[in-house]
């Protein structure tokens, strides 16, 4: 078949078109052609149900209910916030009471039965003295800073001549004589808390005070001498006890030489005084 004014066509393009061309007139003549069935649809899935609640209640049954018991109740004990028997705090740093809106004299009356407690633990004689543990549990550092200060005092009142430069030179030679003898038992390897020791070589000093304030009511040598021979041996004997067992047996002599050589000086500072 062809057109007049038309190009030429392609020879593969002039068949495709030829061969359409009778499947054109092939269909007219002989009716439409027959149309092959669609594929039969498909069963319907399940369909998931979509709820508005955020929750989907399970299908589980519920477990049955067990018959325990509950757990008894147990009541915690309350302590007390009081003081301790005999003022000493169990957990020797002093009483766990709140202190900071106290009255004043409330604090001053505490303070004074603590000091008077442990001087009665460290100085006289008592059961707790074979533990000192025990004994000087709640320490302070108010009482050997009262006996020095005192001792001090006592000497310069002693003195005829620079009082206030006899004052200056015990309270240095006390002061620093405690905190060098601490030390001492520290480097020992001694088991015993620095302010424990200085508070315990302070206690100590109240026999001292005593015998220096006996003195000044005396001129006679001998009677000082007497004296402070007496006032040595007390504070040695309440010194001994805590320091020989806050060493071992091995350094017991290197830690209760100096304390010694220390109440000696004082003993002889008293005498020499006048």
């Amino acid at each position: 078949m062809s057109y007049g004014g038309a190009a030429p066509l392609h020879q593969s393009s002039q068949s495709d078109i030829d061969e359409i061309e009778n499947l054109i007139n092939d269909s007219v003549r002989f009716g439409p052609a027959t149309i092959l069935p669609a594929r039969p649809p498909s069963s319907p899935r399940a369909s998931i149900p979509v709820s508005s609640s955020p929750f989907v209640p399970s299908a589980l049954h519920p477990l049955p209910s067990s018959n325990k018991k509950p757990l008894p109740h147990f009541a915690v004990p309350s302590f007390s916030a009081g003081p301790s028997p005999q003022g000493i705090a169990t957990d020797g740093l002093g009483p766990p009471t709140n202190t900071l809106t106290e009255p004043i004299w409330d604090t001053v009356k505490r303070d004074l039965t603590r000091i008077a407690t442990n001087l009665r633990l460290v100085v006289f004689p008592n059961p707790n003295r074979e533990d000192p543990g025990k004994a000087l549990r709640d320490w302070d550092l108010w009482g050997p800073f009262f006996f020095i200060v005192f001792l001090g005092l006592v000497l310069s009142w002693s003195a005829s001549v620079k009082k206030s430069e006899v004052f200056a030179v015990a309270f240095a030679v006390l002061a620093a004589g405690a905190i060098i003898l601490t030390l001492n038992v520290l480097l020992l390897g001694g088991h015993i808390i620095f302010f424990q020791s200085l508070s315990l070589l302070g206690y100590c000093l109240f026999p001292l005070d005593i015998g220096a304030l006996i003195c000044l009511l005396g001129s006679n040598v001998i009677i000082k001498m007497m004296v402070v021979l007496v006032t040595f041996s007390w504070s040695s004997w309440a010194a001994y006890p805590f320091m020989s067992t806050a060493v071992s047996s091995r350094r017991k002599a290197l830690a209760l030489y100096p304390v010694f050589l220390m109440y000696i000086s004082i003993g002889c500072l008293i005498i020499a005084v006048d």
